[in-house]
């Protein structure tokens, strides 16, 4: 099955270039292109897409709050953020918005088209340049006795094994390598990582990440 994609930038070179990188590769589809946020939730509307590549800075409606809209919709098409800028405040923002990822213009070609296929199977996938300030920004915030090593009550309501699968998630493991961490299927993995989401009340594995660092469940290295 190809994994079909949305290309986001208000750039018509970007665009260009990201659509044929990708349609070159047999597991990507471009079904559509937008030049703005605005104009890529009408597109929306009536393309099906699975993964959609947003810029963070465009005229008339930014990517994140694109991604914010298109997120209230419901069954919304994962959503990959590119931006040229490495700068914290887009990775904050974007991932707060619903995005599934975060990554500079510049990574690798292979690098992306991993993370697009991560994105994609409901990982989550940041920028690792980002990743730790990311992670400091988070933990920045928590009471001195959550960093000492108060358990947070909320993390009670999993088994040992689906915290081990937590803290896994929050140190960037995929489906497939925390599989082979615990030796078992991907596909119980993946009911674990289910189950952990909904006794959390979380959205994705974003969020995911961001509660084990609160919680003092994982700590920065």
């Amino acid at each position: 099955m190809r994994i079909r994609v949305v290309l986001v930038d208000d750039q018509d070179l970007v665009r260009a270039g990201f659509a044929m990188l990708l349609e070159s590769r047999p597991e990507f589809e471009v079904v559509g292109e937008a030049d703005d946020g605005d104009s890529a939730l009408d597109l929306l509307t009536s393309v099906a897409a699975d993964v959609v590549l947003m810029d963070v800075r465009m005229p008339r409606m930014s990517g994140v709050e694109a991604t914010r809209r298109l997120v209230e919709r419901g069954d919304a098409p994962k959503v990959l953020m590119l931006t040229t800028y490495d700068l914290d405040e887009y990775a904050y923002e974007a991932l707060a918005a619903g995005a599934g990822g975060f990554l500079l213009k510049d990574t690798p070609v292979d690098e992306l088209a991993a993370a697009m296929r991560h994105v994609h199977d409901g990982d989550a996938v940041v920028a690792p340049s980002t990743t730790r300030r990311l992670i400091e920004h988070v933990t920045s915030g928590r009471p001195p006795s959550d960093r000492a090593g108060h358990t947070d009550s909320r993390l009670d309501r999993l088994t040992p094994r689906e915290r081990e699968v937590l803290q896994l998630i929050a140190r960037g493991l995929s489906n497939a390598e925390i599989a082979a961490e615990f030796v078992i299927s991907e596909g119980t993995v993946k009911v674990h990582v289910g189950r952990i989401l909904h006794k959390l009340g979380l959205r994705d594995r974003v969020q995911a990440v961001v509660l084990a660092y609160e919680t003092g469940l994982v700590r920065p290295s």
